[in-house]
C-alpha cells in the first residue's frame, strides 16, 4: 500500500488558455502576476516553449518553460534548475507556432 505522497500523478497533456490547447512544445508569453518576484518580473513580456504541464495535490497548474532567448535553453530542457520556470495559466498567453512547426 502507497502513501498519500507516493501516489502516482500522470501528467496533465493540455490545458486551455484563452480558448487555444497548451500543450508541451506550444509557444506562450510569460505575463508574471504583479508582485512576482524579481525573477519572474524579468521575464515579462519573454516568448517561451512549455516544456510540461504539471498539477499539484492541491489541484494548482503550473507550466514549466524555457526561455526562447535564454542561451542555456537546452539545459531547461534537460530539468537543469535555473533554465525552467514555472508560471500559473493566468500568467502565461498562447502564441503561434513558430516557423515549420505546427499548431
Amino acid at each position: 500500500m502507497s502513501s498519500f505522497w507516493e501516489q502516482d500523478r500522470l501528467p496533465l497533456q493540455v490545458v486551455v488558455v484563452d480558448g487555444v490547447e497548451i500543450v508541451e512544445g506550444s509557444r506562450v508569453r510569460l505575463h508574471p502576476r504583479p508582485g512576482a518576484d524579481i525573477f519572474d518580473l524579468v521575464l515579462d513580456g519573454k516568448s517561451a516553449v512549455v516544456e510540461s504541464i504539471q498539477q499539484d495535490f492541491e489541484n494548482n497548474i503550473r507550466i514549466a518553460v524555457t526561455v526562447e532567448d535564454d542561451p542555456g535553453r537546452d539545459l531547461g530542457q534537460d530539468l537543469q534548475p535555473g533554465h525552467r520556470f514555472f508560471f500559473s495559466i493566468d500568467e502565461i498567453e498562447p502564441l503561434p507556432a513558430g516557423p515549420g512547426e505546427c499548431l
